[in-house]
């Protein structure tokens, strides 16, 4: 019991005297900066009231800046997990084809048959992709009415090519494809419209670098056709209640207000930032990681990016580990030197650990982070 007290009280020291930014590299949540944070120090305010509707106002045009979209995006008072079952509730009246390459579309696939609908899965190995051919093949086998997908598997570092799935589904028939962009959206490219994605959704605390607690999903008007054919979609992810609100800068149900503030301020400086200039800063970040594994690996360290090279998330780099170590043992080394990186997940958690380059990192930061895990495995 004592080792165990004072092993917590070393990570709560470790936490609380992590006050610069840029130590803190979790794929999620990700650092957010103070002042981003002292924007929530603003009074509250009702959620009917003129100064509720302004701020949402402020907020929706870079909403959809982000997304690449004209449509409205909605703002849900929850966690993406949340707008995930939304998409399942609203957009699908039928066979969904999940497509299963880590742990979050497993999380998609398991929504999925949670609402009671058929569900398939397209599995392949953690890590890999979803070859739109692949998909196309799949579609011929059986009448699907929706294909899930993650854009970014927060668990592996894979990028699926979202635009051609996206073609090759839309070619096969008249399936919606639903996307879960939680850690790709404002990190790497994605247009909503252009590349017909029927429902987009993402979370503030990746890719935003914005507290937990608010996720944002776009769905094309045939969405609301088929949404309103469902007597089954619920009523706290109800698209028509989005919809209605949102046209008058409101939303359903109480909002989460003291996030609204920061997320004016965070999703204005991504405007000014430019979308096209952070998915840049992301890819630097990303390609430095990779050519550090490379480089450890021909100093005797034996890492290994997971995804394929091609294939690869901008934001979250999952990496391989060498006989003798775990992704707790790592995680715990470099958490004593004042760094936060994460474990992998699920099946993942003890064979690779992960360094989420997101948000509002800088390649800077990130060589120190980098200098210190190889003094790490030194």
């Amino acid at each position: 019991m004592w080792n165990e007290t004072s092993e917590n009280e070393t990570d709560m020291a470790t936490t609380m005297a992590r006050t610069e930014f840029g130590t803190f590299f979790l794929p999620g949540p990700t650092e957010v900066r103070r002042e981003i944070l002292e924007e929530m120090l603003r009074p509250m305010i009702g959620h009917r009231v003129p100064e509720m509707e302004e701020l949402i106002g402020r907020i929706q045009p870079n909403l959809k800046y982000l997304f690449g979209t004209e449509r409205p995006v909605y703002i849900s008072a929850s966690s993406a997990t949340g707008l995930m079952e939304a998409a399942v509730r609203n957009c699908a009246r039928g066979r969904v084809l999940s497509l299963v390459n880590g742990a979050f579309s497993d999380r998609f696939h398991r929504i999925t048959q949670a609402t009671g609908l058929s569900a398939d899965a397209l599995v392949v190995p953690w890590g890999e992709i979803h070859e739109p051919d692949m998909v196309a093949d799949a579609l011929k086998k059986a009448d699907y009415d929706a294909v899930a997908v993650v854009h970014s598997e927060t668990s592996t570092g894979a990028l699926n090519p979202i635009r051609e799935i996206a073609a090759a589904v839309h070619g096969a028939g008249d399936a919606a494809v639903l996307v879960d962009g939680v850690s790709s959206v404002g990190g790497a490219a994605l247009h909503a419209d252009d590349w017909q994605l029927d429902f987009a959704l993402t979370g503030a605390q990746k890719a935003l670098a914005l507290p937990p607690g608010l996720a944002f999903g776009v769905a094309q008007a045939p969405m609301l056709e088929r949404a309103g054919q469902k007597a089954d979609r619920g009523t706290y992810f109800d698209f028509h209640e989005f919809e209605k609100n949102i046209e008058k800068n409101q939303t359903p149900n109480t909002p989460a207000v003291s996030l609204l503030y920061a997320a004016a301020a965070q999703l204005q400086a991504i405007r000014e930032e430019t979308k096209e200039a952070r998915w840049a800063r992301h890819m630097t970040m990303a390609e430095r990681t990779w050519t550090w594994v490379a480089a450890m690996r021909e100093r005797g360290v034996n890492l290994e990016v997971l995804a394929p090279e091609g294939h690869r998330s901008p934001t979250v780099t999952t990496i391989r580990l060498p006989a003798g170590w775990t992704g707790p043992r790592l995680a715990a080394a470099a958490q004593a030197k004042g760094f936060a990186v994460a474990t992998g997940y699920g099946k993942l958690k003890d064979e690779t650990f992960r360094i989420g380059h997101m948000g509002d990192h800088t390649l800077d930061r990130l060589e120190t982070l980098l200098e210190t895990l190889e003094d790490v495995f030194a």
